[in-house]
């Protein structure tokens, strides 16, 4: 049976089968791909068996909940069963634990500035971590403190349509562009994540996605930025409250010499009113401007 694929998303197209007619398929094993608009999608048996009959051919355009195939329920047969118990993988190695001093040293600093100090620290991350410190895990950092200090933008309405959700938690939606165009993987527990920890799941989301990593995100950042986009209001991703959208860095007329930058946040008014967003974006601003996740009261007066 296709499962469901994502948010807004009913069909698919048949890619590829991994199997034919007369096979034996394994409970979870990769049976068939289906390929949306965004991301590529593996379907997995339910339950081991013979396949009897294939349903859709590759290439077919398939809908949610449309049976792919028919399985006639049963285990492996003996000399496949055999086959797979001759296979004994060698033991790994389980490596000592390090020092308490040494774990400490590789931690990823706390006091990490991606503004100001960024440029002259960025060799030395890059060289330490293996990850490259950018701009988003900055916005991450402070959009996460913000939405625990406003939860009503970090809300979201249920299903129903009489209940607000309110969370205690952070899974930020992060826009990356791929080959098939522009998709919001999910850093799940964004709150409790450093910098470092923060780009290094960026890298690895930008790899290969699946609709689970694209799943049940919060609140969301686009970085318009990195197309040249100097304004531009985004959209919402439903049903999220908000999206935060970044724009590039460019040389403008001002009245010192300088690169200031456009950050815009869109909300959604149905369960939002200007108490809450006004307070979400000044304390976004002031966590960017001091570059403190925790700033302090005399910050907060500086700003009124």
């Amino acid at each position: 049976m296709v499962p469901p694929l994502a948010e807004s998303i009913s069909e698919g197209t048949l890619a590829k089968w991994n199997k034919k007619t007369g096979d034996f398929v394994k409970q979870d094993e990769e049976i068939v791909t289906i390929e949306t608009d965004k991301v590529d999608a593996p379907v997995n048996s339910p339950y081991s068996g013979k396949i009897l009959e294939l349903y859709a051919n590759e290439q077919d355009t398939v809908v949610v909940g449309q049976d792919l195939c028919k399985v006639e329920l049963g285990d492996a047969p003996a000399s496949e069963s055999e086959a797979d118990s001759s296979k004994v993988d060698s033991p790994k190695e389980t490596p000592e634990p390090e020092p308490v001093s040494k774990q400490k040293e590789d931690a990823p600093p706390s006091d990490v500035s991606p503004f100001g100090e960024r440029e002259d620290r960025e060799d030395a991350i890059l060289k330490k971590h293996g990850i490259k410190l950018g701009f988003m895990s900055a916005f991450v950092k402070a959009s996460s403190f913000a939405l625990q200090e406003v939860p009503a933008v970090n809300a979201s309405i249920a299903e129903s349509g009489d209940t607000i959700i309110y969370r205690d938690y952070v899974d930020m939606s992060v826009a990356v562009a791929t080959p098939k165009g522009l998709v919001t993987p999910v850093i799940r527990n964004a709150h409790l994540l450093s910098f470092i920890e923060i780009e290094k799941v960026i890298a690895e989301l930008d790899g290969k996605m699946t609709i689970e990593d694209m799943a049940g995100g919060t609140f969301t950042i686009s970085n318009g930025g990195v197309f040249g986009s100097l304004l531009g209001t985004p959209i919402i991703n439903l049903p999220q409250s908000g999206i935060l959208g970044m724009h590039a860095t460019k040389d403008r007329p001002v009245v010192i010499n300088g690169k200031p930058g456009s950050v815009y946040v869109a909300f959604k008014r149905t369960n939002l009113d200007e108490y809450p967003l006004g307070s979400f974006s000044n304390t976004l601003k002031i966590v960017v401007k001091y570059c403190d996740s925790n700033p302090s009261e005399e910050d907060y007066k500086d700003e009124y």
